[in-house]
């Protein structure tokens, strides 16, 4: 039986929203059609985004759907972007280091093909990004030519948890967009949209229970966004292009299912985790974990994440020969042209190459058990004295 640890990739359906998805699926109507089946199908949109806005702490009005996280990104930096060099003539964007591909890559197409600039804002060994850095890096005149900031609430490899309330004030005295991406927090730590004073928040519906697929770009309705496509003008003008129904229903319920059980689900996923990571340390190994991990802390870093360092190894061997023995999981790197490459996200927090190489993501969630970190824990001695092998014979 696989022990499946891959939860921050995705997490499977959760009953209640597969029975949603099903059930919209077998009803025909475009939401932007004027006959019955087309208003009723609009009304289970909107009713929809009414229970994600409740959960999140938002308005209706500003929940714009997407295809997912990866587009929500885009649509953030990229139309925050150009809008704001429209408007005010701002080029520079202030990002940290240690945010998503999605994230990262439209920032670099930016100062690539728009002549963008950046300031990174580097992490500390914990992967937090410093209040002060960001003040620094908007005071004097800097605010005035920056179009965005973007930190990511939790981190999709190490799970580190930012002060996103504070980071967000401080771009807003300096008059400064504020992005984050939420995808791998809502559900896991408290998320709320208006209290977090962010202009631009990213979700998804696969990381809470929903189907892969649908999305969203919280966005405040005084925020000015450039569409990235153009089409029916749906969602605000801002994202055109025919909603997806069943899969929006899907994300309610699957989130709002997150939402309610989210502290209970902390506790006991936090248990788990701190077993897994407690048996990985004892079994002699050599074995670390990346960033600050304290027992018991459910707020500092993700309840569900148990990221390794496994000195001698590969990460990719380890992942190859974990699957072998039936547990699931990543390496939480990057894969480039079919290169393997060290983790971004390690190495801006301050790691080795080599340290980087030998990581290990192992993520729970709402269907992980007590059986599923025994699978880990039996399999790693063999896995490792045989990544260890392959590595000196390379």
């Amino acid at each position: 039986m696989t022990a499946y640890l891959d939860h921050a990739a995705t997490t499977p359906m959760r009953e209640s929203a597969r029975a949603a998805w099903l059930a919209q699926t077998q009803r025909v109507g475009n939401p932007s059609s004027l006959h019955s089946s087309g208003r009723a199908a609009r009304a289970v949109v909107e009713e929809s985004r009414e229970q994600i806005a409740a959960a999140l702490g938002a308005r209706p009005s500003e929940v714009v759907f997407t295809s997912g996280g990866t587009e929500a990104d885009n649509l953030a930096i990229k139309g925050t972007y150009a809008a704001r060099r429209a408007s005010v003539g701002a080029s520079r964007l202030v990002v940290s280091g240690i945010e998503h591909h999605a994230v990262l890559d439209s920032v670099e197409h930016l100062v690539e093909a728009e002549g963008a600039t950046v300031t990174w804002l580097e992490p500390d060994r914990c992967g937090h990004i410093s209040v002060d850095d960001l003040r620094s890096a908007l005071g004097g005149d800097s605010a005035a030519g920056t179009a965005l900031v973007s930190v990511m609430w939790a981190n999709n490899e190490v799970g580190t948890v930012q002060r996103v309330p504070e980071l967000a004030a401080v771009a807003r005295e300096a008059g400064v967009p504020f992005h984050t991406d939420a995808v791998q927090a809502v559900g896991q730590v408290p998320v709320n949209f208006a209290e977090s004073g962010a202009d631009l928040m990213t979700v998804t519906a696969h990381k809470v229970g929903g189907p892969v697929g649908i999305g969203a770009l919280l966005v405040r309705r005084d925020a000015a966004l450039v569409p990235l496509s153009h089409g029916g003008g749906q969602e605000r003008q801002v994202r055109s292009g025919t909603v997806d129904a069943a899969g929006i229903r899907a994300f309610a319920v699957a989130l709002d299912e997150a939402v309610a059980e989210r502290e209970a689900s902390a506790a006991r996923l936090t248990a788990l985790r701190d077993r897994l990571v407690k048996g990985a340390l004892a079994l002699d190994l050599g074995i670390t974990v990346s960033g600050c991990w304290h027992e018991a802390d459910a707020s500092g870093r993700l309840p569900s994440n148990a990221h390794l360092l496994v000195p001698g190894c590969e990460g990719d061997s380890l992942l190859y020969l974990l699957d072998a023995a039936g547990v699931e999981c990543s390496t939480g790197s990057a894969c480039q042209a079919g290169v393997p490459q060290p983790s971004h996200v390690l190495l801006a927090m301050g790691y080795t190459e080599r340290e980087a190489r030998g990581a290990l993501r192992l993520s729970l969630g709402h269907t992980s058990t007590d059986a599923d970190v025994d699978a880990v824990l039996a399999a790693l001695p063999g896995v490792v004295d045989r990544a260890r092998r392959a590595s000196g014979a390379a």
